[in-house]
């Protein structure tokens, strides 16, 4: 007898196979699609308190209301210290920074709009996230260079403007713990603590977002036929809602990648926030499928397209095509609920158990079908 994974996965290559796909480019994108989010078992009671780290960054926020939010952060994030230099990441000095908190003196980052970043805490249902705004394109940009790339000057997608950073070596927390120990302990102790300390990454690592200003996804007002300051504002609304869905997913369901599935959620959350209701149109001109089966070249999906072959990167859009337009027939059927913040929640929660694959396959439109597939009591 086959396993209820089993008989997904079958069902999922019947899919692939049924959109044209080849046993080779099933195998790919079977392994594309897997589905890693550990989304079994009822949600917790919302709103959940603060991660850890938050604490310390409103701290950073009260110190940004004095000194400005550059030097702010400047003062506690040795990587906004450095600039954005080929082979930064190999120099003695950078290392002693990123892997040891010994900070330099000197702020060698320079920002051309610096004075218009914008540092706050948003809060949301699964507790409240430090968001960095940095309207300047080239200064976000380099920031993101910084905190991602080791100072290196990589190229940054320009239809990316935002990012959802996890995992952060927050050496300012591991400094401010060290000193507060040491009033009490002696030097010569400190390793043994420290290996201690950092067993738990929560006591040093942090999450937050890099948001920058813009039409989102760059796609422009005349492309939607939007008014040119109403779009920038829902841009913002979409943009930051997208980021924070990331964060959900990665502290419910313990997974945040750079994947259609995710990207979908992401936007199906930012999309009904900003607009109200869920339209797949916006999403497909977002990741370059409003024209599909041509793709407009630069758009987001081929940030997210890995190591895929470019016969299943075809697929893959015909995959995600038919899964935005399924998930906007889903969401009007539960439209009224669904304006409920908390119902989106559970909407989201249902919705983590799907592959593309299933998402994309006409029983998702199967009233019954798609409830069964849910999580049981997540989705009325």
């Amino acid at each position: 007898m086959m396993t209820d994974k089993q008989n997904i996965t079958l069902f999922r290559a019947s899919v692939l196979r049924g959109m044209g796909a080849d046993e080779g480019q099933v195998k790919e994108l079977l392994a594309y699609n897997e589905n890693v989010f550990q989304s079994d078992g009822p949600l917790p009671q919302f709103p959940l308190p603060d991660e850890p780290h938050v604490e310390r960054w409103r701290l950073y926020l009260n110190e940004a209301q004095e000194a400005g939010v550059f030097q702010a952060l400047s003062a506690r994030l040795p990587q906004l210290r450095f600039p954005i230099e080929a082979g930064m990441s190999e120099r003695e000095e950078y290392r002693m920074a990123v892997r040891r908190g010994i900070f330099p003196h000197a702020t060698g980052l320079v920002l051309r709009e610096p004075e218009r970043m914008e540092l706050k805490i948003h809060p949301g249902l699964v507790g409240g996230v430090p968001v960095i705004t940095i309207p300047n394109r080239l200064d976000f940009e380099d920031v993101y260079r910084a905190i991602l790339r080791k100072n290196e000057p990589e190229d940054v997608p320009s239809s990316l403007g935002a990012v959802m950073i996890g995992g952060f070596n927050n050496w300012d927390r591991i400094n401010a713990y060290k000193q507060h120990w040491l009033e009490e302990n002696s030097e010569e102790l400190w390793p043994l603590e420290f290996n201690r300390f950092t067993s738990d990454k929560s006591a040093y690592q942090d999450r937050f977002i890099l948001l920058s200003r813009g039409p989102y996804s760059k796609v422009s007002a005349r492309e939607l036929d939007m008014d040119e300051e109403v779009w920038l504002k829902l841009s913002g609304f979409i943009r930051l809602e997208h980021e924070y869905t990331h964060y959900f997913t990665r502290r419910l369901f313990s997974s945040m990648r750079n994947n259609v599935i995710d990207e979908i959620l992401a936007d199906y959350m930012g999309i009904v926030a900003a607009v109200g209701i869920y339209r797949s149109s916006l999403f497909l001109h977002f990741v370059g499928l409003e024209s599909f089966p041509n793709y407009h070249q630069g758009r987001r999906l081929e940030n997210y397209k890995g190591t895929l072959s470019p016969e299943a990167f075809i697929l893959l859009q015909r995959l995600t095509v038919a899964a935005a337009n399924n998930l906007e027939a889903i969401h009007l059927r539960h439209a009224q609920d669904l304006k409920d913040s908390s119902r989106r929640a559970g909407f989201l929660a249902a919705l983590t158990r799907f592959s593309l694959e299933e998402l994309a396959a006409p029983e998702a439109l199967d009233f019954e079908w798609f409830t069964n597939r849910s999580v049981e009591g997540q989705i009325q």
